[in-house]
């Protein structure tokens, strides 16, 4: 008599490997979406930086006369000049670092020819 060997995996098998795969993906999704939000704000904060380093080699280069928009986002790696201050597209999202016509930051640029004296935050 033989005896006949089985080949293949038992439905339990089958079913613990599905839970196994689901606790993993259960672990890693989370984190993902928690480490491109983390991306999104590390872009933010470098057209921020980059956009203010803009200004400052600009007024340093100029004797001291302040860029407008335009020339402001000519001066950044992928800035596009807008009325408010200089846009970026972060994921498909776009966002704008705020320009102002005073040293003060209180009177936000209205137009792309605005001279720039401060250079603000990101926002959507």
């Amino acid at each position: 008599m033989q005896l006949r060997t089985q080949k293949g995996f038992t439905l339990i098998e089958l079913v613990m490997i599905i839970v196994i795969l689901g606790i993993l993906a259960a672990i890693v999704i989370p984190k993902y979406v928690d480490l491109s939000t983390q991306a999104t704000n590390s872009a933010k904060s470098a057209s921020q930086s980059g956009t203010k380093a803009a200004w400052a080699i600009y007024i340093g280069q100029n004797n001291g006369a302040f860029p407008t928009v335009t020339q402001l986002a000519a001066g950044t790696d992928g800035g596009v000049a807008a009325a408010t201050g200089v846009q970026f597209v972060i994921g498909g999202t776009t966002y704008t670092v705020q320009t102002y016509t005073d040293a003060t930051c209180a009177t936000i640029t209205a137009a792309v020819a605005n001279v720039v004296r401060c250079v603000g935050t990101v926002t959507p």
